[in-house]
């Protein structure tokens, strides 16, 4: 289902919500074009600048420590996190994978906010590549969740 298709269906107004958006800034050329695409569904959905903050992080395993900082400063309807972890020689991009995965699970049921997961895990560059451009970018699909979680 294309993005355009799923606002139509939902016929819902993002315009009241308050939407906090984390992205890490390791991988910047990929996690940057996951955020112009979040923030771009955002705007389609009528969600103003003015209530949307953005907060950059080093990398995906501190996303949670930017989603937690997002929550204690003010009420959200909705969080958006954007990262990226690519396999290297080790295991280690599962163990951030994983912890950022059960944070952020944590965070939603303690704060009772939406909060999505838009952390692409891949095996290599060009996979990652792919999913942060055209139709396959994960940072639009991230905002329309947690637009349509946040209007439950």
């Amino acid at each position: 289902m294309q993005r355009k298709d799923i606002k139509k269906q939902a016929g819902k107004d993002g315009s009241k919500l308050k939407i906090g958006v984390v992205v890490s800034t390791y991988y910047d050329d990929i996690t940057g074009r996951m955020l112009v695409g979040a923030l771009q569904t955002l705007k389609e959905w009528n969600v103003s600048e003015k209530n949307t903050t953005i907060v950059r992080v080093a990398g995906s395993f501190e996303i949670t420590y930017g989603v937690l900082s997002l929550l204690k400063r003010k009420k959200y309807d909705a969080i958006i996190t954007l990262g990226c972890i690519i396999k290297g020689e080790t295991s280690h991009d599962e163990f951030i994978a994983h912890a950022v995965a059960q944070g952020i699970v944590n965070m939603m049921i303690e704060y009772k906010t939406p909060i999505s997961f838009g952390v692409v895990t891949t095996n290599d560059l060009p996979q990652a590549v792919v999913r942060s451009t055209g139709k396959n970018n994960k940072g639009i699909e991230s905002a329309l969740a947690a637009l349509e979680a946040a209007l439950l």
